[in-house]
């Protein structure tokens, strides 16, 4: 019955009401440039993750000067808001993000190009598309709503440090979601993808060594290395990953310290790590593992040891239902087309893959069925309280790799626009079809709660923790 139901919402939604939803894409056509220009200038500040003041700020202007009722520094993070028009249900959430990723550094150029020394922050997963692109949604839908063709309350949730710094956890604990009845966002990819499947829950710690500083060669017996602590500490979890459950990703960076000359005994180190599984319940349970390799490394260096617990995310739960009425409308709204241009840079950069995508890949995209997951984000909190689908549309050029320079590049330059535009009318078109029939909103709770069966939403992050306001350190912005 749920699957014949959800194919003649689909068909209903794929024949017949885009014509009632064409004054939604006049609105973000006739926004194009000014969408741009806000992408763009995010584009250039990519500022790290919760210190995206002037990115942050852009956005929230932007949605009050249009009329929207804004909070700002919500949940105890500067750079955190909502934006909200309307009253009474429907209450619908769209996401908007707008953190850089480091040591992505980036111009729009084809090939690799190191900056000016700086924060050497780039937009390599595109936020400064996706916060965009949200926001130009939410303003067609807030004319319509003005105009009375649609009821309901729109917000639109402006998100800080995806990248690590779990923004959405500390929103979902502190109850900003607790009225929503559906949530919508996207994310810009190398492929056009309706529907999402589900991600890997993770978990994010700093062990911080404290150890006595002494002439390596002159007095070794007076000092205690904390780099030989976080050397012990990443040997351990390497042992540990073999007994791991399947599917357990565990990876880390050196942070902070190590010394500074072979000749001193390093003082201070810091090793930076993530745990991943595709079950959150795993992860909690992984934690005391990887903690113990910390202690043992400490314990064997007669160093201290200084645990910065930044708390975890948890899976996405997918919603088909949801992910119909998605794909329904990027099918119709799919107008993708790449120039000779665009051709001509995507190829270009094609020479800087390992592996080469077909001519008639890049020149033509297609729409995609919901595939896995392989990384994480914290939609996967918002999706354990509140019924919530994603989609991608094509900004990067096909083949590249996430989280690369590449994506940088490509998103700077109208491949990125293309893909934006796309995905501001086909999240401006669900919403409007959500709003419309209480039929899909009764039937994306059924799911939802069929999904958590019997189990409730449990936050990685203590009811007091509060967000890491500084996980990327402290980072001095370079204009580019």
């Amino acid at each position: 019955m749920r699957h014949l139901l959800c194919a003649g919402m689909l068909l209903c939604f794929a024949s017949g009401a885009l014509a009632q939803k064409d004054d939604l894409n006049a609105s973000i056509d006739a926004r194009g440039d000014t969408t741009w220009k806000i992408a763009r200038q995010i584009w250039e500040w990519a500022e790290p993750g919760y210190q995206e003041k002037k990115s942050s700020a852009l956005l929230a202007d932007v949605l009050e000067k249009a009329g929207f009722t804004v909070e700002r520094g919500i949940a105890r993070m500067p750079t955190a808001f909502t934006a909200t028009f309307g009253k009474g249900a429907p209450v619908i959430a769209i996401l908007g993000e707008y953190d850089a990723l480091p040591e992505l550094a980036q111009s729009a150029d084809p090939f690799r190009r190191k900056l000016k020394e700086g924060n050497g922050y780039g937009h390599g997963c595109g936020h400064h598309l996706f916060g965009a692109a949200s926001a130009s949604a939410c303003i067609a839908l807030k004319e319509q709503m003005e105009k009375g063709k649609i009821k309901g309350t729109l917000r639109f949730y402006g998100c800080p440090a995806e990248e690590g710094g779990g923004a959405k956890a500390f929103m979902v604990r502190d109850g900003y979601f607790k009225d929503v009845d559906i949530c919508l966002h996207w994310h810009p990819g190398a492929r056009n993808i309706a529907g999402e499947g589900s991600s890997l829950a993770r978990m994010a710690v700093k062990f911080r060594f404290e150890g006595k500083a002494a002439h390596a060669a002159g007095a070794p017996e007076l000092g205690r290395s904390a780099l030989d602590a976080v050397q012990l500490t990443c040997h351990a979890a390497e042992m540990l990953r073999e007994h791991t459950p399947e599917g357990t990703r565990i990876h880390h960076v050196i942070t902070h310290g190590g010394g500074g000359a072979p000749n001193v005994v390093p003082e201070t180190a810091e090793v930076y790590f993530y745990i991943r599984h595709p079950k959150g319940d795993v992860v909690t349970k992984l934690y005391p593992r990887l903690l113990k390799c910390a202690e043992a490394g400490a314990l064997a260096t007669e160093t201290k040891l200084e645990v910065k617990y930044e708390g975890g995310i948890m899976e996405l739960l997918p919603n088909d239902a949801l992910a119909q009425i998605t794909r329904a409308n990027l099918t119709k709204l799919n107008d993708l087309a790449f120039d000779d241009e665009e051709t001509k840079f995507a190829l270009r950069m094609q020479e800087t893959f390992d592996e080469k995508t077909p001519l008639e890949v890049i020149r033509q995209v297609h729409n995609s069925p919901i595939g896995p997951g392989r990384g994480s984000t914290d939609v996967g909190d918002v999706s354990w309280v509140v019924p919530t689908n994603g989609f991608s549309t094509v900004c990067f050029v096909p083949g590249s790799a996430g989280h690369s320079w590449q994506n940088v590049a490509a998103s700077g330059t109208t491949i990125g626009r293309k893909g934006m535009q796309v995905a501001a009318k086909t999240l401006a078109a669900t919403a409007w079809d959500i709003c419309q029939d209480p039929k899909i909103i009764e039937t994306a709770r059924a799911e939802h709660k069929r999904q958590l069966n019997g189990r409730t939403y449990q936050s990685m992050m203590g009811k007091e923790q509060p967000p890491p306001l500084e996980y990327r350190g402290k980072v001095t912005a370079v204009e580019r």
